[in-house]
Parts: structure tokens; sequence; C-alpha cells
């Protein structure tokens, strides 16, 4: 970490960036009294203007739908039954995209609802359409306004809840291959022991140390869940900044390359595509591998071979995305599986030869996850 970077300064990471992703949270749509901040709302569609007029293409990721819900509704807290909580979101979803809409009117500039679900992103095909919707929805000259679809999404079910709205961001930069994800904050970026912002990140490790671990009253992320959000989009070769999102012009202040917030520095190797989808997906299980495998896996970019499986777990079908365990339980990679998990225990520690026998009458892989089908990391 530091103040400078060897290939560049920060004007040198925004300026080619020509489409953005913002995430804006409830703690900093809301005013003194909790509401919908709505004059805020307001200079966020007007800065938003100004960056198209650049040519800039801006999705929003915002929360607020809850918190709007309980104001709409005049209820006093947040409701602990599950069926009158999603009924809140979804009143107040339908305020927020109403705040929203009035805030882009003066700019002629429509708005567009996308309601997410974690399924949206771990079906392949759903998260290909993602990206062709937002697309669209920009060539007809209106803003995608993105959030978690809370009036079906819950705790209780893992598989379609992202828990907070940096990782939805972090999820929907990848989907639209976004070269920006802008976490908007009430803090001026990551904080140090001393309580200075830090302005440039090249390790998440080391940035990872300096955690605080509050969160606010009203929003469900924290410090922690932005470096997750991080991890993903710059191992993925895009740029992330957290910044305070009530700093006056921030978005094009960010664009002109302002040292404002911490600028998350992005893997010079883009991934693809498919490889982004990969590293997207919620896994289903999980193989445990030796200690030369996951040596082969992290140093040598080397395809998963049967005989470095020493464990397989949970259930899971051929084509499944799977986490890869190093022994001391670390999670060192994930990809796409050629055998379903009973098959794995069939084969798991045997040589190619010996797969073959095992598989004679049947289409045989060589490998249990081929290289091009793994992401590391």
């Amino acid at each position: 970490m530091g103040d400078t970077h060897s290939t560049g300064s920060r004007k040198g990471f925004v300026s080619a960036v020509r489409t953005v992703v913002i995430k804006l949270g409830t703690q900093l749509l809301s005013d003194a009294q909790g509401r919908l901040d709505i004059p805020f709302i307001g200079s966020i569609a007007r800065q938003v203007a100004e960056l198209r007029r650049r040519g800039i293409q801006v999705t929003i990721v915002s929360s607020g739908a809850v918190g709007a819900g309980l104001r709409e509704l005049n209820i006093p807290k947040r409701p602990t039954d599950l069926a009158k909580l999603q009924a809140v979101a979804a009143v107040g979803q339908r305020r927020l995209m109403d705040v929203w809409g009035e805030a882009f009117e003066p700019y002629a500039l429509p708005v567009a609802q996308l309601l997410l679900t974690r399924d949206d992103i771990d079906s392949r095909t759903r998260f290909l359409n993602l990206r062709n919707t937002v697309h669209a929805v920009h060539e007809l000259g209106a803003v995608p306004i993105i959030n978690e679809n809370d009036t079906v999404s819950t705790d209780e079910m893992v598989r379609i809840t992202f828990g907070d709205n940096d990782i939805l961001a972090a999820m929907v930069t990848h989907a639209i291959r976004a070269n920006l994800l802008v976490l908007m904050t009430v803090v001026d970026g990551l904080l140090d022991a001393g309580g200075q912002p830090v302005r440039l990140v090249e390790s998440i490790d080391h940035a990872r140390a300096l955690i605080r671990p509050e969160k606010s009253a009203l929003g469900k992320g924290g410090m922690d869940s932005k470096l997750r959000a991080a991890r993903t989009v710059t191992e993925s070769g895009e740029a992330m900044i957290v910044a305070h999102g009530r700093m006056d012009d921030l978005l094009p202040r960010l664009l002109d390359g302002e040292e404002l917030g911490t600028l998350f520095v992005p893997a010079q190797k883009k991934r693809s595509s498919r490889t982004r989808w990969i590293g997207s997906v919620q896994p289903v299980g999980s193989v445990t591998v030796d200690e030369g495998c996951a040596r082969a896996l992290v140093e040598r970019n080397k395809s998963l071979l049967p005989a470095g499986v020493v464990c397989v777990n949970g259930q899971f079908s051929r084509g499944d995305v799977i986490s890869i365990v190093a022994p001391d339980g670390q999670t060192i990679a994930r990809g796409l599986s050629n055998y379903d998990s009973l098959d794995v225990e069939k084969i798991r520690g045997k040589k190619s030869a010996e797969v073959r026998t095992t598989f004679k009458d049947s289409v045989v892989y060589d490998e249990v996850v081929h290289r091009d089908n793994l992401v590391v990391g």
C-alpha cells in the first residue's frame, strides 16, 4: 500500500474508464431522521448525468428499500418476522424507485428497475441475460438501478442471498464487465490505525489488518464486505474505489483522477467472461486436495487431477461449480467439475490409467477440473 504505483498515477487508472457501477448504502441514502434523503439523491442524479455527458455509462446499485418501507408504513423498527420484513421491502422498493425516477426527471433520463437474487448470478444463462439487459437499458438512454430482491431473498435461503449490496455490486460489475466499481459510503475510504484514509491498496491481505469492525445501524455491510468486494473485482482486472458519498461532486472528481477515498488496484491480467462467472458463483460442494496438488494449482496454473483429491465434501453434479480446498482448510480455487460427487469419490487419489479402467464404458476426463475452467484465489 502507498500513494504511488509502478504503472502510473490514479489518473492513469481512471482515464480509460467508460463503464462504472456505483453502489449507495442505506445509511448514505438516509437523512438524520432515517428517511430517504431526496435532495442528496437528486445530487447523485446530477453527477450521473454529468458522467453520461462525458460518454461514461453508469449503473446504480441502490440499497434503501427496507428503510423506505419503514418510513412509508410508519413502522418504528425493522420487523423480525420474515414475511413482514419482505412486505416492508416490497412497499419500500416502490418508494425508492419513485425517488430515483423523480431525481432523474430534470435530466430527461428514464430509470429501469432490476431486482436480483443469488440465482440470477449462479445461473450462467441468467448471468449473461443480466448483462444483455443492462446494456440494452443503456442503449435506450435509461439508467439501470439494481437492488437485491429482498421480497424473496432470505438469510435462511443461503443459495439466493448476497448478504449485502457490496457483494451484489461486485457481481454486477462482473456481469456487465464494468471498468470501475465505486462503493459510496459514509467514511473516506479504508482507514489506517490512526484513522487516516489509505489512498491506494495493492494487497487486500495487507489491507485486511486495517479493518475496523463497526457497522452502521441501518446497513448490513461493513468494511469487511467492501474488502471482499474489492478482492472479487480487482482479481478480475478491474478497479474499485471506496469513498465518502457526501463529498461535493464526488463522481466527476473521481473520474478526473482526484485523490479521494481508497483506490484498490486491479490485477494486471483481466479474466475472461467465463472465468468471471465461475468466480462469482456460489459453489455447490468442495474437494480437498493434497499439498502438492495445491501448489500445482496455485503456482503453476495446472488442472485438478483425480490423483490430488483426498476428500469430497457435499453433493454436486457434473458441470457444477465447486470449491477446491487446501490441506489447511483454506479455499484456494473454484471451478467447473467434470464429474459428479459420487464419481469423484470413486476416482480420488487415482492415476489417469486407473480412472480410465474405472469408467471403461463411459466418457472419461483426465481432469476433475480443467485449468480453463479454474479460477485460483
